[in-house]
């Protein structure tokens, strides 16, 4: 049972730090999505032009806009998967794929 508890508690421990700052909630999806390279090499700049043509959007989700300076390239359909869209939730934050809206 101790065991068991601490498992839980290390995966709860992970899951905190992974989504402790936007820019690691980012790199954390884009892993997820199954591009760790450019999860790990990737710049992150804020999307300033999402920023302000969506503001009261965002301001609504709680959100800010960021782009990858080195996206990963989807396979399918050989497009840049650069624009994601990162939600605050109390402390943590939650980043999607945003597209190129």
């Amino acid at each position: 049972m101790k065991k068991k508890a601490m498992i839980m508690a290390a995966l709860a421990a992970a899951f905190i730090i992974l989504h402790i700052t936007p820019s690691l909630a980012l790199r954390t999806q884009v892993f997820i999505m199954g591009y760790p390279k450019a999860a790990i090499y990737s710049g992150i700049i804020e999307d300033t032009y999402h920023n302000e043509v969506d503001q009261e959007k965002f301001a609504e989700l709680n959100a800010k806009a960021y782009t990858l300076t080195r996206p990963p390239i989807e396979e399918a359909t050989q497009g840049e998967l650069r624009n994601y869209l990162v939600k605050k939730v109390g402390f943590l934050y939650f980043a999607e794929y945003y597209g190129e809206l």
